[in-house]
């Protein structure tokens, strides 16, 4: 059986100006978590972040993580629960935005590559592995009209935001079929899942 998450991160930006903006996603899919298994997230000074420790679905002993070192250092608040906690960087599932994918899809892997995310390539670096689980979050492509950091830094259209509701959901239960059933199981079963983005 291959190792389950002990430690979950969701990746994003503290301060309010950035809450609920497409980078953001992953601290929402970590929100949604801590809310649906009760645990409470606290500033942790240590780990450079809001940090929660509890019970996952399966009754195991969880580890959930929002880095408040902003975006491109969040290997260093991740290194931090690794070191404390003796985890092996696959025990690690790091939640975060993917403009490759469109909105209303998500993609777990196993390991890979950073893909131009600043998050990961902090996370691979500090952590010295990119053999870790991370689950994707769509938020589409900007378009011409709109640069890439005004694309990531702003918030979902009206209609997006119904289907990022559906896709939160979503991230929860794919997580807890992983837990459950092995990351492989939830990759076969959401991996091609699509929330569709009705139009107004």
């Amino acid at each position: 059986m291959a190792t389950l998450p002990q430690l979950i991160v969701g990746l994003g930006n503290p301060e309010p100006k950035y809450d609920k903006t497409r980078h953001n996603i992953g601290f929402e899919a970590l929100d949604e978590l801590a809310q649906r298994w009760n645990v409470p997230l606290q500033n942790n000074r240590r780990f450079k972040g809001l940090f929660g420790e509890g019970r996952s679905v399966t009754g195991d002993k969880i580890y959930l993580l929002k880095p408040s070192t902003y975006m491109n250092r969040s290997g260093e608040a991740i290194r931090a629960v690794v070191d404390w906690y003796k985890l092996p960087p696959e025990s690690l599932l790091v939640i975060y935005d993917d403009m490759d994918l469109a909105v209303g899809r998500l993609r777990l892997r196993l390991s890979g590559s950073a893909g131009g995310h600043n998050g990961i390539k902090s996370t691979i670096s500090h952590v010295g592995s990119q053999d870790f689980p991370r689950l994707r979050i769509g938020i589409g492509q900007s378009g011409p009209e709109k640069d890439t950091v005004s694309h990531v830094l702003g918030r979902f259209a009206p209609a997006e935001r119904e289907a990022i509701q559906e896709v939160l959901q979503l991230t929860t239960e794919a997580i807890e079929v992983g837990l459950k059933e092995g990351l492989e199981k939830a990759m076969s079963l959401y991996n091609g899942c699509t929330v569709e983005v009705k139009s107004r």
